[in-house]
């Protein structure tokens, strides 16, 4: 029995012994037991039980006080060491660095916006709770029909699945106080919109059913940043008026830093105080759809429940109202989530962007991987001699993780400020897609996320040194030769490094290739006006308050006409009510109405058809060099005094007359009741985007149907110049107009064209560093494999070899390297690229011309750098060489 416990008693005090570092109990280990088995043997004859508790405890305090600074201090000297062999090697250490810096640094950016963009909840109470409503006429072409007042009393009444509905549109206004005038982006809303949102203001109060009332003093709510940048942080702002539409407005409240959804407005107003929308005939209009609608679920309701009900209220709409809903439009009603709403356009483009990151981060670490690799050959024999005198397996295990842990996180420390300094432009990008883009910003995540990556990458990559050499340690020593069977696997590793560098760089730059090839056909659409620097374009937005007739409406036109055309440069002008690619309308925002075409009667239950209409003066054509195809264009007599007229787009005229000429046919936008005849047919234009089809389009004449809310100017030198002229103009005839935009048709086309061209730069960004990456890995290995090969080359050359004999050995080594990471990233590309079909634009993902393009420039590349180390081993002297080994 003595004996069993005195057995225990050593097990127990040599597990604990393995709390100190190995080379602490190699050194002291044997001593340490033989100490502790004499003090209890002669504790437990003196003092017994009592006195072996004590030495326990004595001894469990000693070691659990002593292990952790041993290790400290064994730690210490890795990263002495580590420090000095960074020193040492400084070719190694920079390259290694800025490789792994890079890719850390790419997938850090990404990833810090898609969590703030995707992952991250909205800041709002109870944000899987928040719906967006949508209407839709999908037979009539119509993917999204906005909400009538009428039709939000209808649902508000009529559903069952949510706890509150509230509307929103926003306008421009100008904001006058005492001191200045300022155009403001206004929140049109419901009184109950920022308490279902779960937003208070940090001064004052928010809207209340009082504010709404028609006739109730108009109130404003400030955001967060506009009462800092026009108010100066004034803690007294509540209580203080503005004038707006001709009305004062008091601040009643401030509202928090927190992102705006859906859009970024300056300030907030109840639906009853704009102009538009707080109308007699708007709030009566079934037709009068602008309002957006938001809701929240019961805490009961799913998000399918309540698409099964919108749809059955609609229906029942359609039932009600068959004027305004007809059986031909497919209308429908249904709703989505809100966090889904405000990123699904950006999540595609995102996700494609982090798989490119993520293909960078795996070359660099195969780069890496195989520079360490290629440094454990040179440093093979000083693993050995340390071994042989004592270093054991664990240590020298221990060591090389150390060295990649400390390369690690300097590349992540590199990388996280690569990222803070990219994050800006991907933010910029990003807004383009979702307004959840001013919530991207370094934070936690980053930092997490890179360490993470240090963490990664070294242990896993970095250690792949350690795995591979720590087998055949002692047969390096025995043989005296670096040619082990160790090093050979190494050779192996570092050959699946490289076509793994070649497979991932050959997935890049597909994706590259399709987006420029996409983005090259996409600038060369014919977007049908002239998209250059001699034509310039305003917003213009009225303080329509002052401008309710028709009449003032065309005062300020010819005004404004006349002095524009007087201005020195100034080949012609025209007043419009938007532009071509228009940033207010490039979602698709045009004015629409329904119509019928004279002899195309409406079947029973089939509703009007729309297009989106123009209201331009008869210089508009002219001033954008839109084409005329048939007919006349508006002539000043086509006025308010005349019939009214229309001219329509070519797909408008092929969509209802097909061959025929349509000039001379009527159209009617009052069921019949009146008529308009079509004077003249032009060529399709590009409203919304290069990348989308013209649509159904009217134009109407201005002095029938005066709409100012752009003006477009032709000059015969660089636009840009005349933009102060025209401004001043503008401000002459009227100085509360605002001019929220000035742009060349030029810059409206590259805006128009942002997201795909900056999609495109990223992409060949990642896929350049993808490249040249993969070239020096390939370029590395076969310089590394010359050396090692250097006295079978001289005994080649000795016996006769020709320099192109050993050429082609060193050639065919790489290229079948390469051979293989084309082959293994062609079938990755052609599964990879399919998630690339929504950004492109006429160019399909297995475009076979892209495909070629990118494996003859890799091959090319590839080839020269092999080139580079072959030819040294021409220069290989026999005799050198033979004396060498």
């Amino acid at each position: 029995m003595i004996q069993e416990k005195q057995s225990l008693s050593d097990r127990l005090y040599g597990a604990l012994l393995r709390l100190f570092p190995f080379d602490f109990r190699s050194d002291f280990g044997d001593q340490m037991e033989q100490t502790f088995r004499d003090q209890r043997t002669e504790i437990e004859s003196r003092k017994g039980r009592t006195g072996l508790l004590r030495l326990w405890w004595d001894t469990l305090v000693g070691i659990f006080t002593t292990a952790p600074s041993e290790h400290i201090s064994m730690l210490g000297q890795d990263i002495r060491y580590a420090l000095r062999m960074m020193r040492k090697n400084m070719g190694y250490t920079t390259i290694a660095l800025l490789v792994l810096a890079l890719g850390i640094g790419a997938n850090t950016a990404i990833v810090s916006v898609i969590s703030a963009v995707l992952l991250r909840p909205l800041p709002y109470q109870n944000d899987g709770q928040l719906m967006v409503l949508h209407q839709t006429a999908k037979k009539s072409g119509v993917e999204e029909v906005a909400f009538s007042v009428p039709e939000i009393n209808d649902y508000r009444q009529q559903n069952g699945s949510f706890s509150s509905l509230v509307e929103y549109h926003n306008m421009r206004f100008t904001l006058f106080s005492k001191d200045s005038a300022t155009r403001v982006q206004a929140g049109v809303v419901s009184p109950e919109f920022f308490g279902m949102f779960g937003v208070k203001p940090i001064l004052g109060r928010d809207f209340v059913a009082a504010d709404d009332q028609h006739g109730a003093p108009a109130v404003l709510l400030l955001s967060y940043e506009y009462w800092m940048q026009h108010a100066a942080g004034d803690p007294n702002i509540v209580g203080k008026t503005f004038k707006m539409n001709d009305r004062v407005h008091t601040v009643i409240g401030v509202l928090p830093q927190v992102p705006q959804y859906p859009d970024e407005n300056d300030v907030y107003m109840p639906t009853s105080a704009c102009p538009f929308r707080g109308s007699a005939a708007m709030i009566a209009n079934r037709d009068g759809h602008m309002m957006s609608l938001f809701g929240r679920l019961k805490p009961d309701v799913t998000p399918e429940h309540s698409r099964a009900d919108l749809g059955l209220i609609a229906t029942r709409l359609e039932h009600d109202h068959p004027d305004a809903y007809g059986k031909g439009l497919g209308f429908t009603a249904t709703s989505g989530l809100l966090r889904d709403e405000l990123t699904h356009r950006a999540r595609t483009t995102l996700l494609v962007l982090l798989a490119a990151a993520g293909c960078v981060l795996l070359i660099a670490c195969a780069n890496v991987a195989n520079l360490t690799l290629a440094r454990m050959s040179a440093r093979e024999r000083e693993l050995t001699v340390r071994a042989a005198l004592g270093a054991g397996k664990g240590r020298l295990l221990r060591q090389l993780v150390t060295e990649s842990f400390i390369l690690g996180l300097l590349a992540a420390g590199l990388g996280v400020l690569f990222a803070s300094q990219s994050l800006k432009l991907l933010a910029e990008f990003a807004g383009r897609l979702t307004s959840r883009a001013r919530e991207i910003q370094v934070d936690g995540t980053m930092l997490v996320f890179a360490l993470g990556m240090a963490i990664l990458t070294s242990v896993v990559f970095g250690s792949i040194s350690a795995l591979y050499s720590r087998e055949e340690i002692a047969s390096g020593l025995r043989d005296g030769t670096t040619q082990t069977t160790a090093g050979r696997r190494r050779n192996r590793a570092r050959g699946v490094l490289v076509v793994c560098q070649i497979a991932f760089s050959f997935v890049l730059l597909i994706g590259a290739g399709l987006m420029l090839r996409s983005f090259s056909k996409l600038q060369r659409v014919d977007a049908g006006f002239l998209s250059n620097d001699r034509v310039l374009a305003a917003n213009i937005d009225l303080n329509w308050s002052k401008y309710n007739k028709d009449e003032e409406r065309r005062d300020f036109m010819n005004r404004l006409l006349t002095k524009v055309r007087s201005q020195p440069g100034v080949l012609s002008a025209a007043i419009s009510s938007s532009y071509p690619l228009d940033p207010d309308n490039v979602g698709g925002s045009m004015f629409n109405r329904r119509f019928v075409v004279e002899g195309h009667p409406l079947r029973e239950g089939e509703a009007p058809p729309t297009t989106a209409m123009r209201s331009i003066t008869p210089d508009y054509f002219k001033t954008l060099g839109i084409r005329l195809v048939s007919g006349r264009i508006f002539a000043d007599s086509d006025n308010e005094k005349v019939p009214q007229v229309v001219m329509i787009n070519q797909t408008l005229a092929r969509h209802y007359w097909g061959g025929d000429d349509p000039v001379g046919q009527r159209i009617s936008f009052t069921k019949g009741d009146k008529w308009a005849k079509v004077i003249g047919v032009v060529g399709d234009v590009k409203e919304y985007g290069p990348e989308r089809p013209a649509g159904d389009e009217m134009y109407v004449p201005a002095a029938q149907t005066p709409a100012p809310g752009a003006i477009v100017v032709r000059t015969n030198r660089e636009a840009m110049s005349l933009a102060n002229q025209v401004r001043r103009a503008i401000v002459e005839v009227d100085p509360e107009t605002a001019i929220p935009v000035v742009e060349t048709m030029e810059q409206a086309r590259h805006d128009a064209t942002q997201s795909p061209r900056v999609m495109t730069d990223l992409l060949g960004i990642f896929a350049a560093l993808a490249l040249v990456i993969a070239a020096a890995g390939i370029g590395g290995m076969l310089a590394l494999a010359v050396n090692q090969r250097w006295h079978e080359i001289g005994i080649r050359m000795a016996l006769g070899a020709k320099p192109g004999d050993v050429l082609g050995i060193i050639l065919r080594q790489g290229m079948g390297l390469v051979l293989g990471g084309l082959l293994f990233g062609l079938v990755s590309a052609l599964v990879l690229t399919r998630m690339m079909k929504t950004l492109l634009f006429e160019v399909e993902p297995t475009d076979p011309m892209t495909f070629v393009g990118v494996s003859l420039v890799l091959a090319v590349s590839a080839l020269i750098a092999c080139y580079v180390p072959a030819r040294k081993a021409l220069r290989v002297d026999p005799l050198i060489a033979l004396r060498r080994e």
